[in-house]
């Protein structure tokens, strides 16, 4: 990390999570050599960064936390999470929604952002089972009242995540019974050995149903995704058609992810091809 007096506490509060989870730990005073800053930014943010659940505090410095492969974050914990590589990846994925097209979005913080993105595409049909995302189409559209070229919004039932996403047979069962021209798919892990997964066995089978259900798949997903690991698989990286991510991704990440489908970074030119 170089030192810069005038990170942004989101900057800055990236860095030290990505030097905690590079290296296995940090100290303070290490931290306020790296970033030019006192001992008492440093350890806001490591307060900050502990109370989202993402690294430990420990005497002196910090380590990253190692979740159960069952752990789910809820959507409040996990929104404050990667907020400009979220809006990069939702910005850059909502260039893949062509407009009258049918289009899905899971659950997740990331659809969640692409969704907002979305609200200028006309004549979209979205099929989502995620609270959040249908309540920014529903709220642009209440704001806007009817115009043309407004979002068709279809919200599937079920049981509630702590995600906010909608899952479990009532979901699955609508979902089958649809076909996608493109699934924006939001992830807990995508890694070469296990492919997607989550934590929720649930939300597993749902996912399973939407990439099922869609003729391209987009995973949405920033960096911190790849090598997560989740209870449960829903599909192989072979079932996924592009990835779009920030520039966090390693270079050996993205010469695997490109082995198996087309790399989308934000903010950089593509590499890879479409498969």
């Amino acid at each position: 990390m170089s030192e810069n007096q005038n990170l942004l506490a989101e900057q800055r509060r990236t860095l030290i999570l990505d030097e905690v989870r590079r290296r296995g730990g940090v100290r303070v005073n290490e931290l306020t050599r790296q970033l030019g800053v006192s001992d008492m930014t440093v350890r806001r943010d490591l307060d900050a960064l502990a109370r989202q659940g993402v690294l430990e505090k420990v005497h002196g410095g910090a380590v990253p936390v190692v979740d159960a492969s069952t752990h789910e974050p809820g959507f409040e914990a996990k929104s404050g999470l990667e907020l400009s590589a979220k809006e990069d990846i939702a910005r850059a994925a909502a260039a893949l929604a062509a407009p009258g097209s049918a289009i899905a979005l899971s659950g997740g913080t990331t659809t969640y952002a692409l969704a907002q993105h979305l609200l200028d595409v006309p004549d979209l049909t979205v099929v989502t089972n995620s609270v959040r995302v249908a309540d920014v189409f529903h709220t642009a559209q209440r704001s806007a009242g009817s115009r043309p070229g407004a979002a068709t919004v279809v919200l599937t039932g079920g049981v509630r995540t702590p995600s906010d996403s909608l899952v479990g047979p009532v979901a699955d069962q609508a979902i089958a019974a649809l076909h996608f021209d493109v699934l924006f798919l939001g992830v807990h892990g995508i890694s070469p050995r296990a492919g997607l997964s989550t934590p929720n066995l649930a939300e597993a089978e749902t996912n399973r149903r939407l990439v099922q259900s869609a003729r391209r798949v987009v995973v949405v997903a920033d960096h911190t995704k790849w090598g997560t690991v989740g209870l449960s698989s829903f599909a192989s990286l072979d079932q996924v058609d592009t990835l779009v991510t920030d520039r966090g991704l390693a270079p050996e990440a993205r010469a695997e992810v490109s082995e198996h489908m087309r790399l989308v970074v934000a903010g950089e030119p593509e590499s890879g091809t479409d498969i």
